[in-house]
Parts: structure tokens; C-alpha cells; sequence
């Protein structure tokens, strides 16, 4: 009897899937608009015309989701994104964070 609780038991646990986290960029004054488009098309994997829509988004707004992904995949875009601006000397903020 102790082992079909225990079988009971095993089959009630449950794997949670993982969290999903959005990419976030966020308005400035100084990133040209054109380089905001590459970043989206070029990492985000967007297509020219959603770019440049989800640019004029963050432009008239505070900021904008790139994009969804679980974490570490979330993390490495926001990773690829900052380090491509500060290449090209911009100030362009990108972060992932936890989806609510």
C-alpha cells in the first residue's frame, strides 16, 4: 500500500514552465530612429514595416515590448542590443523583464 502512495504521490508533482520575460526598449532623445529599426530588425527579427511601427511607438511613448521570451533568450537580445549601441556610441536603454 505505502508504494501506490507513493506513485500517488510522484504523479501529483508538476513542472511549472518557464517564465516568460519581455524585452522593453526605452525612449531617449539622442538614438537615431533608423538605428532603433536595425536593432529591432536585425535582433528582434522584425519585419521592416512592424519596426518601424514599434519604433514610432517608443518614440511617442515612454517605451515599447521587442519582444517575449523565456529568460536567458530575453536577456541575451537586451545583451546584443546595448552592446551594439554603445559600439555606435548611443545611449539606447534595453532591458528584460519578468512578464506580469
Amino acid at each position: 500500500m505505502a508504494i501506490k502512495e507513493s506513485i500517488r504521490e510522484q504523479t501529483r508533482i508538476r513542472v511549472k514552465p518557464p517564465g516568460k520575460y519581455q524585452v522593453l526598449i526605452y525612449n531617449d532623445d539622442f538614438t537615431p530612429m533608423d538605428f532603433v529599426v536595425d536593432v529591432l530588425v536585425e535582433i528582434f527579427d522584425k519585419e521592416e514595416a512592424a519596426a518601424v511601427a514599434l519604433m514610432m511607438s517608443i518614440h511617442k511613448g515612454n517605451y515599447a515590448i521587442a519582444g517575449v521570451y523565456p529568460r536567458d533568450i530575453a536577456q541575451t537580445k537586451a545583451s546584443e542590443a546595448v552592446q551594439w549601441a554603445r559600439s555606435e556610441g548611443h545611449p539606447l536603454k534595453v532591458e528584460a523583464v519578468r512578464q506580469p
